[in-house]
């Protein structure tokens, strides 16, 4: 599976990639179902034995559902994203929507196998009906 990431500010009404240093993250992998605490932890034993200095004890099992999302393919370097952000929550906005939880973004491309401008990135933000 891609490796897929969360990006999120305090208040996602500020969210925005000129601001990128304000931003908290979090990178995901997803695991088949049958994956469990005690098979992450002896990932994680194993993974310490090669990599001692690897911050290793941040790595976590969570699930989460995301629910009603909009979302839109991004063809170019993740340095370029913005206006195809700022598109998907135009779009967000102009279908009675309002942004909610984070930022999600799924990278169908290796960036070091990939040139910058042909990697793909899945852009997906979860929304809920505006509010007034």
């Amino acid at each position: 599976m891609p490796l897929e990431g969360q990006w999120w500010t305090p208040d996602m009404a500020t969210f925005s990639t000129d601001e990128k240093v304000q931003w908290n993250w979090t990178m995901m992998i997803v695991l088949p179902a049958q994956a469990t605490a005690q098979v992450v932890d002896d990932a994680r034993v194993a993974a310490e034995r090669k990599h001692p200095q690897a911050p290793l004890d941040r790595v976590r099992l969570e699930r989460f559902a995301e629910g009603r999302c909009a979302q839109v393919l991004h063809v170019g370097p993740y340095s370029e994203e913005g206006p195809t952000v700022a598109a998907l929550h135009a779009f967000i906005a102009a279908n009675g929507c309002a942004l909610t939880g984070r930022h999600h973004e799924i990278y169908l491309g290796d960036p070091r196998r990939t040139a910058p401008g042909r990697l793909r990135t899945i852009l997906r933000q979860p929304v809920a009906p505006a509010r007034g």
